[in-house]
């Protein structure tokens, strides 16, 4: 009978671990390529339908205005709303992605590296906010 030095064991421990990320890389190798498939066809779908709403949108407009119909023109938002609505999302965003990766992290701790991502997003909402901010301050300013 032959007995395993701690090499030997630490090797077999090894292989059957570098085994199991393979076999979860694999899984995600397939699930990412069916994601692919179906997202790549359902965002031109939505991109088309936005320039196609947006078309008519402005054909009805040109329309009404040959005929000589007051249309009421949709307000723009102003630069710091715009830019608070972009710090809300990105922030907003970049929690969710962060609150995703640490549960998926209490399975696969190497997550913990993919929700540090997250803090990419988040500083660029922080950057939004500070816009809004600024140019609110610019506005009572002048």
């Amino acid at each position: 009978m032959r007995t395993l030095n701690q090499k030997q064991l630490k090797g077999e421990r090894g292989l059957s671990t570098r085994n199991q990320r393979r076999q979860i890389m694999d899984g995600l190798t397939g699930f990412a390529a069916v994601v692919m498939v179906f997202s790549i066809p359902l965002s031109a779908i939505v991109m088309y339908t936005f320039f196609r709403v947006r078309k008519l949108r402005t054909e009805e407009r040109l329309a009404a205005m040959q005929r000589g119909v007051n249309i009421p023109m949709e307000p723009e938002l102003s630069e710091g709303a715009r830019s608070r609505r972009y710090g809300i999302l990105l922030v907003a965003g970049a929690v969710g992605w962060m609150a995703a990766f640490t549960i998926i992290a209490r399975i696969e701790p190497d997550a913990v590296m993919a929700a540090a991502f997250g803090a990419i997003p988040f500083t660029l909402g922080l950057g939004y906010f500070l816009d809004s901010a600024l140019i609110r301050r610019d506005a009572k300013v002048s």
